[in-house]
């Protein structure tokens, strides 16, 4: 476990190398200026050596901040000003980059995604920050997806207008999960003469809100809430609606048809009771054949693992936490393994304190973001005196299911234990409180080190 300290010293001995300029000016600016009294240059080098010199560990501490991910009392979310972000604890508000723009003749429809592997993904940044000012999604940070498709015809229910394509496109890495779910959706342009082929575009933004990644809620006209979340024929309808009348913003993921001019809230409303009418089932939380379409294993992030555990930490009673993402907001500022997002988080304190939102700016893995669909939730390690969180990536990609987890038993029985959150935060706890470290997803307990440990393991294990 990295140590906040260690991160900041090798931050301010790496920015000290690349501004060394500054302090030979100021000791340059400081002589000359006894042997020139009264000239310019000298004052002009003491003043560039000065500033130059104070920005080094200014610099060091930004860089640290933004390389280490640490919530302290300053991200807590309070007062009016944040009400917004009050969110019921099931919501996800994601705001994804726009998709590339098509004509208005263009049909929306659904896809399902047969097969996804990599193309290319390729940075250059070396696991700095780069930021691409305007640009928020820059080929070099955009991860270049070969997808086979099944789209389905909005115009035939029979099932006749199914077809498939194959293509390669660039997919945001905040919409990563829309195809791990394996549901997207695609505008279709029709030929423009004889002889042409359609052109199909998928629109990752609604793709996310189609797959379940982003929560969708609508107010009716009576003020009735209707949860509207993987209702994947609805949500269709509404997202046609919406394009013909040149989008309907949502407040956070609410679509509230009070606000909405009365054409377009009736029609909103004739589908919220042709819904009550005949009940849409929630679509399955991913799509048949998940294993074709799994991109974490090719894409860049912390390994899983249940975890390392400092020495330091555990002995003065450092415990983990668990968080949940609230909110996802896409930015210009990238590093190889993931997007710099601006993100709202709810934490569960250890010591069973109510929870509360922080706001927290953090460079999410994309392998994390290929499993959002499925869980929003993060492991945090506690510091000893409760007053900081640091996302562990390790521990929640594990608990994401970002790879498989498996426990080998003392007789050598493999117990997988992927999809069972609640029984590997139950692992992790048990390892850290008995500061035991395991930098894998695979958890042998024949070995020695755990022998004091088997037992209680093998107790959580349900075996």
């Amino acid at each position: 476990m990295r140590s906040h300290t260690s991160v900041f010293v090798g931050n301010l001995l790496f920015t000290a190398v690349c501004c060394s300029a500054a302090p030979f000016f100021l000791l340059l600016g400081y002589s000359a200026w006894s042997d020139y009294p009264g000239w310019d240059w000298p004052a002009m080098l003491l003043a560039f050596g000065l500033v130059g010199t104070v920005m080094i560990p200014v610099l060091a501490f930004t860089t640290t901040r933004q390389e280490f991910p640490r919530i302290t009392r300053r991200n807590r979310v309070k007062g009016v000003e944040d009400v917004n972000h009050r969110y019921p604890d099931d919501t996800f508000v994601m705001w994804a980059p726009r998709s590339e723009h098509r004509s208005a003749q263009a049909q929306l429809m659904r896809a399902d995604v047969l097969e996804a592997s990599l193309a290319r993904y390729h940075p250059d940044g070396e696991s700095t920050f780069t930021t691409h000012y305007g640009n928020y999604t820059p080929d070099e940070f955009t991860p270049l997806v070969r997808l086979r498709l099944r789209v389905h015809d909005a115009e035939e229910t029979d099932g006749t207008g199914e077809f498939e394509v194959t293509g390669e496109w660039r997919v945001p890495s905040l919409c990563l999960s829309a195809i791990t779910a394996g549901r997207l959706v695609v505008l279709v342009d029709e030929p423009a003469a004889p002889g042409d082929r359609r052109t199909f575009t998928p629109d990752w933004p609604r793709s996310a809100l189609l797959a379940g990644t982003r929560t969708c809620r609508v107010i009716d006209l009576e003020g009735r809430t209707t949860d509207v979340t993987r209702r994947v024929g609805r949500q269709l309808q509404q997202m046609r609606i919406s394009r013909e009348v040149g989008g309907v913003v949502m407040n956070g993921d609410t679509i509230d048809l009070r606000r909405l001019d009365p054409h377009t809230a009736a029609r909103y409303a004739a589908l919220a009771d042709q819904d009550r009418a005949f009940p849409e089932e929630r679509a399955p939380v991913s799509e048949p054949g998940e294993e074709a379409r799994r991109l974490a294993d090719q894409l860049p992030g912390e390994r899983p693992a249940f975890g390392s555990v400092g020495r330091r930490w555990s002995r003065r009673g450092g415990v983990l936490a668990r968080g949940r993402f609230l909110e996802m907001r896409g930015r210009t500022t990238f590093q190889d393994h993931g997007p710099v997002l601006d993100t709202v988080l709810r934490i569960q304190p250890a010591d069973g304190a109510p929870p509360f939102d922080a706001a927290r700016r953090l460079t999410v893995p994309m392998d994390y973001l290929t499993v959002l669909h499925r869980t929003k939730e993060i492991v945090l390690v506690v510091s000893p005196n409760g007053v900081s969180y640091d996302v562990d990536w390790a521990r929640s990609s594990l608990l994401a299911g970002v790879t498989a987890a498996t426990v080998i038993a003392p007789d050598g029985e493999e117990i997988p234990v992927t999809g069972r959150p609640d029984l590997i935060w139950a692992l992790m706890n048990l390892l850290a409180s008995q500061g035991i470290s395991i930098t894998s997803p695979v958890l042998d307990l024949r070995k020695r080190r755990l022998g004091a440990v088997a037992g209680m393991a093998m107790r959580v294990v349900g075996r």
